[in-house]
Formats: structure tokens, C-alpha cells, sequence
């Protein structure tokens, strides 16, 4: 009895260490095995809208660093680029005089070294190239980081949605990184692809917290047919005034006034009584909800009757507000 007791208990402890050794070994891909077998076309990711922008000033979309955006489960960052005064590729709030995060190497460093310690993820880089610089200044930053070896080049180009490698695939062959520029991509650097090409995107500059819509804005007179699709699913306020907020507006003028004007020249307005918007802060834990009026997965559902899918990126600012990474993992199923 004793003996046949022992087997049964041996039998048992195989079996656990089996099923142990079998969750131990199942591999992950962005932290789901289900992610690795489906295609990165057919993944919906919510994104860091201008993710370099980090801090408390007006001009700031988010609340936490790069490095910590990745660390909660982003994993598609978005930002601008610009040449600075001093000819330097930098990341820059619609100017390098209002808000400059600094060159773009160094934010691309800063995703290679987050790549280097996580290899079972796979990310995504949109950047917009607001003055048009040559794609040879984007291919020299991405080199200079040594970022250009995790990107990932696509046999033919623009792919087919049904010719997506799946994440599992990026991450065997070590090509964790999608790079997108909206403009002036060109075949000369063929890793970093035209965000036109493959994505069709909503509008932005949206004030409308019930966010109502998802129109193609960008490109012009686009067919959601073989494109992904990006919604912009972040909230702005208007500022008046050139720059006073409309509460302390109704309180009065005077020295506001000078203030108002500095800060609509900042960003970019003629002076005062011009509408300014900038990112609302306060309203991103409802924008950021999972469910709701004017949430994630609202707009996506919203989108997805449209278009008969979901999103491929929801963009988000202050990602580190609200349950995005909830409403992505929602949005895929898991």
C-alpha cells in the first residue's frame, strides 16, 4: 500500500512539474503566447501620442518617461521631429523654441536599450517630420543609436495586410521594430515605411470628449481598403485669448492680456482672441476608460462598425492615466 501510495505521489509531482515546466517555457510575445501566432495587421495597440513630450507644461501629452511608457505595456510611441536652431534632428512640440525633448538619437537609444533587456517584445515608432527633412537624416539617427538593427524591412512594400508577419515571426527573426514616418519616406531607406502607405488615420485636434466620429482624415480621399488604420483618441481644450484659459478670461483683462499674447506667439497663434488647444490633462482618466461615453473601446466600436475591424493603434496622451493597456488587451481578446 505503501508502496503503490508513493507511485501515485511520484505520478502527481511529475505532472505538476510537467505542467510548471510547460507554462515556464510557453513563449510570451508582448506578454501573451495568444499574440504570437497573430499577425501584426490584425493587433490592435494603443499608442503614446507625442510620447518625448513628458512634464507639466501645457505643451506636454504625457506624464511618465519613454522607458516607462514601454515598462506599463505600450507599445507603439508616437512623436514630432524638427531641426533645431542648432541643425540638430530633435524631438520638437510643433517648434524646437517651445518644446524640445532633445535629438532624435537619443530617444531611439533610449527604445534600443528598452529592446535590448525585453527580446520577446516587439514595438512600434511613428514619427512625423513636420519641416520635411531628407529620410538620410532619419536613416543616420537610427544608425548612430544602433536601433537600425532591430527594424524590420518588408519584402515588398506597401504589404498587403494578409502578408504581415505575425509577432511571433519578428521576434524569431529579431526584427522588433516597426518604423513609420508620415512624410518623406522614400525606397532608399526601406526600413523606415511610409506611414500613408499602410495606415489611413481619424482626425485630430479633437475637442469633443464624446468623440463621436471616426472619419479618414489622413491621406486625403483614402480607402480604408488594405490599410491599417490609426484613431486618434485623444482630447484637447481650448485655450482663448492667445493663451488664458475661458475661466480666467470672463474674470477679467489687464495684464492677462501681455501673458495671453506671449503664449499664443509660443504656439504659434497671431495674438490674443485666437483659440489655442492644448492636451487635457484632467479629462484623461474618463478619455482613457476602457468602457463609457467617449472611451477606448467606444470610439474603437464605433470605428469598427465603420470599417468592419478594429483599430490597429487608439493614440493616447498621458498613457499613464486611465486603463489603456486594459482596453488594449480588451480590444484583442485576452
Amino acid at each position: 500500500m505503501a508502496h503503490r501510495q508513493g507511485t501515485v505521489i511520484y505520478k502527481l509531482s511529475q505532472l505538476v512539474n510537467a505542467i510548471m515546466n510547460g507554462c515556464q517555457t510557453q513563449p510570451l510575445c508582448n506578454g501573451h503566447a495568444e499574440l504570437c501566432t497573430r499577425k501584426y495587421s490584425n493587433i490592435t495597440f494603443v499608442g503614446a501620442h507625442d510620447s518625448a513630450f513628458v512634464g507639466d507644461s501645457p505643451a506636454d501629452n504625457q506624464g511618465i518617461s519613454v522607458t516607462a511608457q514601454l515598462d506599463s505595456g505600450i507599445r507603439f510611441l508616437q512623436s514630432q521631429a524638427h531641426i533645431n536652431s542648432f541643425k540638430i534632428l530633435s524631438l520638437c512640440h510643433t517648434s524646437c523654441f517651445l518644446n524640445d525633448a532633445g535629438p532624435v538619437t537619443s530617444f531611439l537609444i533610449t527604445i534600443k536599450t528598452w529592446l535590448d533587456k525585453n527580446p520577446n517584445e516587439v514595438v512600434t515608432l511613428l514619427l512625423t517630420n513636420g519641416d520635411r527633412t531628407d529620410i538620410k537624416e532619419y536613416d543616420a539617427a537610427f544608425k548612430s543609436s544602433g536601433l537600425d538593427k532591430y527594424t524590420y524591412t518588408p519584402p515588398t512594400s506597401p504589404l498587403p495586410l494578409e502578408q504581415w508577419p505575425t509577432l511571433g515571426d519578428l521576434i524569431t527573426t529579431k526584427k522588433r521594430l516597426i518604423a513609420f514616418l508620415d512624410y518623406g519616406a522614400s525606397p532608399s531607406v526601406p526600413y523606415i515605411l511610409d506611414q500613408f502607405a499602410y495606415f489611413f488615420e481619424t482626425p485630430f485636434n479633437t475637442v469633443d470628449p464624446t468623440f463621436n466620429q471616426c472619419a479618414i482624415d489622413r491621406p486625403p480621399n483614402a480607402k480604408p481598403e488594405g490599410r491599417m488604420y490609426l484613431v486618434n483618441h485623444y482630447l484637447d481644450k481650448k485655450i482663448t485669448d492667445g493663451g488664458v484659459p475661458d475661466d480666467v478670461a470672463k474674470k477679467g483683462k489687464g495684464i492677462l492680456d501681455d501673458v495671453a499674447a506671449g503664449f499664443g506667439k509660443i504656439f504659434g497663434k497671431r495674438g490674443v482672441g485666437d483659440d489655442v488647444l492644448v492636451p487635457d490633462r484632467e479629462a484623461a482618466p474618463k478619455t482613457n476608460a476602457v468602457k463609457g461615453e467617449g472611451s477606448i473601446q467606444g470610439q474603437a466600436e464605433l470605428c469598427k462598425g465603420l470599417y468592419g475591424r478594429n483599430p490597429n493603434v487608439m493614440l493616447l496622451d498621458f498613457v499613464d492615466k486611465g486603463e489603456g493597456v486594459k482596453a488594449q488587451d480588451v480590444l484583442n481578446g485576452l
